[in-house]
């Protein structure tokens, strides 16, 4: 199994690989920048791109999904309550497009909600529905790997802005004690910016649940 991970854009957005050889299928999540330098990643593996995640909308995650499915292949998924601010003037793509005629281009092909099960060879998430940051915020648990990708729910020792269009910080906080923490202590969190953590480390020590 591979999984890499790359700091891409303006705002140094963690974006993962996850690849599984004996298929040859690749998974990106949140493609914030730098797509260039994961489809030569993808075609140096000899993968072939099957899906690109959206944890959420905001543009910092989203600004080379489009171009990576049009170098590569593969569906784009995200929770359609998010998918209205993907047009939005200050978090979405409306943002960084340099012409307004390509928002209408900018749509998802597979929306995914709460105990959805992706498969990809042996790359397995079930969605987690984690909203605060976004309305439609998702989370991808890969139960066999004890790995969890969060976008921008949980930092290591902090959380997620709830100040943006559509945030909400009691949906935040409840989001992380319902969904996240009651997971396995072990669990690794990779979040949308800065160190992986765990389930563990955090409960015990973020300022917010302290």
């Amino acid at each position: 199994m591979i999984l890499e991970h790359f700091t891409v854009g303006m705002l140094q957005t963690n974006c993962y690989l996850l690849g599984d050889e004996a298929s040859g299928l690749a998974v990106v999540i949140d493609p914030g920048g730098d797509g260039d330098r994961i489809a030569q990643r993808i075609q140096g593996r000899g993968l072939s791109l099957a899906a690109i995640i959206n944890t959420h909308a905001h543009y910092d995650h989203v600004m080379d999904a489009w171009s990576l499915k049009a170098k590569m292949g593969g569906q784009i998924y995200m929770h359609p309550k998010d998918e209205p601010l993907l047009q939005h003037p200050m978090v979405g793509m409306a943002a960084v497009l340099r012409s307004a005629e390509d928002l209408p281009k900018i749509k998802i092909d597979q929306p995914i909600q709460e105990g959805d099960e992706l498969t990809f060879g042996a790359i397995r998430f079930k969605v987690l529905e984690t909203p605060g940051h976004t309305p439609g915020h998702v989370s991808l648990l890969f139960a066999d790997a004890g790995v969890i990708f969060v976008g921008d729910t949980l930092f290591a020792g902090s959380i997620g802005r709830t100040d943006f269009p559509g945030g909400s910080y009691d949906q935040l906080i409840q989001s992380v004690r319902e969904k996240i923490f009651t997971l396995d202590e072990n669990t690794v969190v990779y979040p949308g910016h800065g160190p992986r953590t765990t389930v563990r480390i955090e409960k015990n020590t973020n300022p917010f649940f302290t």
